[in-house]
This record gives C-alpha cells, structure tokens and sequence, in this order.
C-alpha cells in the first residue's frame, strides 16, 4: 500500500522541514522508498542547475530512491516572501496542474510521499489560489508540526479546525521542542492533544535541526501507515 501525507505547520519556521526530513528517515527505516515533495518554495538560491531552495534540497537528500529536483519543487522563486508575491515578482503564476504531474511522478517512484508546504495552511499561492487547495485536490492526509512554545496551542486548534473545515483528515501532529525553556511540557502536552483530536506522532527533541536520526528516533508511526486511529489524548516523549 503506497502512502503519502501533507505536512503543515502553525507558522513559518516552526519545524516543517526537520520533521518531514524525520518522516522521510523514519519511513525508509522501515523499509519504505520514501521521497519527499516542496511543491512551492521561495527564498530560493540563484545556481548554475536553477534557483535551489534549501527545504527542497533537504528532502531530495533525505530521499530514496533520489528524485529529480523538478519534481521535488516544480515551483521555485528567488524572493523570500509569500509564494504568490514571489511568483509575481519573478514574473511566473503558480498552477495546480503541474503540481499534480509532479506528484503523479514522485508517486510512482515510491512507497510513501511526503510532501511539505510553504508557511501556514492558508499560505497563498496565487490569486484564487491557496495551499489548502493543493492539498484538496489531492485529497492528502495532513500531519501538522506544531512549535511547542507559548502561544502554540491557540495556533495549533486553529490549524486543525481549518483543515477539517476543508474537508481534509488530520492524520496526526509531530511537537517540535523549539523553546527549551517551555514552562510545564508535560501538563501543556496534555492539554494540547485534548483540542486536536488526533494522534501525536512523536515529539522533535530540542536541537533536533542538528541530525536527521535524532528526529527519525522520536517518531512513532504505526498510527500513520494503518487505518485512521482512535484519537490519541497524550503526547509522550
């Protein structure tokens, strides 16, 4: 059975990228092809193959069987800004068909896709166009990274609401340890599960940035690559 999941975060910078490049160890640990997607990025770096942005190179590397880079970010722009500001900047217009094919492609060169979006769930893409449509059109499990800091679980609830307003499964959550001064971790945890309904796939160790196998070593994953789970209420690290 081929899987492929959606990762999202609560904002910006909060973990998208070590937690899918965790996903992409952890899957391929257990003997999966795994290949990792970024549909959209900016802020990407001009080279001599193309602009690379530095998310999309981490998944192609944490990858295997290794995909083209097109396929892994069919849309790349230099601006580090919102996608659909940086595709106008750089003249270009998202569009979800190519998207698609690259999808298609990644798919059947694997077991399992993961696939990590740009910024918040709501991120625009294009005039008319938002991430969540991707997302839609696809018809993806979303598993949401979720900054485990003060502040995190208003954003965390209001993320898992907006993907199911969509219409979409919230497959799972991944905590990332990004305060290490966060008061009360595990009471905060707790709470944390009980409005997100859903199973917590692992929490990220502070510094896991630094290594792919610490990350990979903090997932749990049976609950992903079975049938849609009882929610889980706790978090344990």
């Amino acid at each position: 059975m081929s899987h492929a999941f959606f990762v999202t975060g609560t904002d910006t910078g909060i973990g998208k990228t070590v937690a899918s490049v965790a996903l992409l160890h952890a899957l391929r640990a257990r003997g999966q092809r795994a290949v990792g997607m970024k549909p959209v990025a900016s802020g990407c770096d001009a080279t001599p193959e193309g602009l690379r942005n530095d998310d999309a190179l981490a998944l192609q590397a944490a990858s295997d069987p290794p995909p083209m880079y097109a396929d892994v970010n069919p849309f790349a722009f230099a601006d580090p800004t919102t996608p659909e500001l940086a595709a106008a900047l750089d003249g270009g217009r998202v569009a979800l068909a190519p998207l698609q094919a690259a999808f298609t492609r990644l798919r059947g060169q694997a077991d399992a896709v993961v696939v990590e979006g740009a910024g918040g769930w709501l991120a625009p893409w294009g005039p008319g166009l938002l991430q969540s449509d991707f997302v839609r059109a696809l018809d993806l499990p979303v598993i949401l990274v979720v900054g485990l800091r003060l502040g995190g679980i208003s954003h965390a609830w209001l993320t898992a609401r907006a993907i199911r307003a969509d219409g979409l499964r919230l497959a799972g959550w991944i905590g990332n340890a990004i305060d290490p001064h966060w008061r009360h971790p595990d009471a905060n945890r707790a709470i944390l599960a009980r409005g997100l309904e859903a199973p917590c796939l692992g929490v990220l160790p502070h510094g896991s940035d630094t290594g792919a196998a610490a990350g990979a070593h903090a997932l749990r994953l049976d609950a992903l690559l079975t049938a849609p789970p009882a929610p889980q209420r706790d978090c344990v690290t």
